[in-house]
């Protein structure tokens, strides 16, 4: 369902002086297998098990997420020694946002057969793992995008997913986990914006921040497409069917501006959905690789 999810610190830029002791002497604290004391680039935060098998005819394209880091350093984009590797999420982390019955369903495949089919994957124990990794990845970009400014996974953006219940193939929501966890990890509260651009409202995040003054939900989405029963975003804006590059951008130009000035958030999590371009089949929307960008 996504591309790749950014996300970025309001903070001000470190000094490259500065920069090196800064990671180094907080590394410890966070969610990481491997860490990048070294490389000035762009963080890009990966694993390799954010891939699992799929049965072969399943709709899902797993192999999206390996396939996008290849590119990335094929095409020198990025380096490897961009790349920074999180570690698997823990349940203690997860339980901030789902509950504790789903947690023990989902973790330990007692999700009935009803269940699995609202998520669209069948469980195994590797699902469970590249869940887990993925929601790892997206708490590792915000950490780093906290000291570095702008971090960004190469998976996540399961909006879809409920504190109670997976859906839509989301099953763990690591957008609430990140925002919750950076939320509550701090001695002032700290403030998170997420921009959800994907096609798809994000129903399950709406739902579990609708409360929660400290993180303002922002969706951009195909009005007419999944899901069928829409959640509450703090701000919703639903997009006619076929909607192009320029409608689409100054859409998001007449909003995002405003509530960066208005909300100050500390912390912004950037959903960037590939399926609002014109070659996905169930985006409905008309969005070329130039609008992408």
């Amino acid at each position: 369902m996504t591309c790749i999810k950014r996300v970025f610190s309001k903070r001000p830029p470190l000094k490259v002086e500065r920069l090196f002791g800064a990671v180094f002497t907080s590394c410890r604290c966070l969610h990481a297998e491997l860490v990048r004391h070294e490389s000035c680039g762009l963080p890009i935060v990966h694993h390799s098990k954010y891939a699992c098998d799929l049965p072969p005819d399943h709709r899902f394209p797993m192999g999206k997420f390996p396939r996008m880091l290849h590119f990335l350093i094929k095409d020198q984009v990025i380096t490897e020694g961009q790349v920074w590797v999180p570690e698997i999420a823990s349940k203690d982390l997860l339980s901030r946002v789902h509950t504790e019955e789903y947690l023990n369903n989902f973790l330990n495949g007692k999700l009935n057969e009803q269940e699995q089919r609202r998520t669209g994957f069948p469980w195994s124990e590797g699902i469970v793992r590249r869940c887990r990794y993925e929601t790892g990845g997206t708490v590792l970009a915000a950490e780093v995008a906290l000291q570095r400014g702008l971090a960004c996974s190469t998976a996540g953006g399961t909006h879809h997913a409920f504190p109670g219940y997976g859906s839509g193939f989301c099953l763990l929501n690591d957008l609430a986990v990140a925002a919750k966890y950076l939320m509550e990890n701090s001695t002032c509260r700290r403030k998170v914006l997420i921009v959800d651009l994907d096609v798809h409202q994000g129903d399950g995040t709406a739902f579990i921040f609708k409360e929660e003054p400290c993180v303002f939900t922002f969706s951009v989405h195909c009005g007419k497409n999944f899901p069928l029963r829409k959640q509450h975003s703090d701000l919703d804006i639903s997009v006619e069917d076929g909607l192009g590059d320029e409608e689409y951008l100054s859409t998001v130009e007449a909003h995002l501006p405003w509530l960066l000035d208005t909300f100050h958030p500390d912390l912004v999590l950037y959903d960037a959905g590939v399926d609002p371009h014109w070659e996905d089949e169930l985006g409905r929307l008309r969005l070329t690789d130039q609008g992408e960008r």
